[in-house]
């Protein structure tokens, strides 16, 4: 049950299909976790500031249903800055990735 939020001062209209998949494909550093649970909401050109400047950024917001290890928590980090990088071009030092576990997770008339 991951969901992956994307923000960022960059237009993604012309890059979404590529960066929805990419992130599909990052997910998997996450133990148990793969594209066909994935949501992803892209929230693109963002009025946002980092380190006091309007230059380009992005910020990585992940939850998942439970835990992970440090090592996979590192891995998606550079998968994402990578993703920032090649789709936003918005480089690594511009670039937040916050994580949140999630103990209860709701779905299709339940939760898990």
């Amino acid at each position: 049950m991951p969901f992956i939020e994307v923000k960022t001062t960059e237009d993604l209209s012309a890059v979404a299909a590529e960066l929805k998949s990419a992130l599909g494909d990052a997910i998997t550093a996450i133990p148990g976790k793969s594209e066909s649970w994935l949501m992803v909401n892209l929230v693109g050109e963002q009025k946002m500031y980092f380190q006091g400047s309007d230059a380009p950024c992005a910020l990585f917001s992940v939850s998942i249903f439970g835990a992970a290890t440090d090592d996979a928590y590192d891995d998606l980090t550079c998968r994402l800055c990578a993703i920032a990088q090649q789709y936003l071009q918005v480089p690594p030092e511009r670039t937040y990735v916050r994580y949140r576990e999630v103990d209860h997770w709701g779905y299709n008339n339940f939760n898990f």
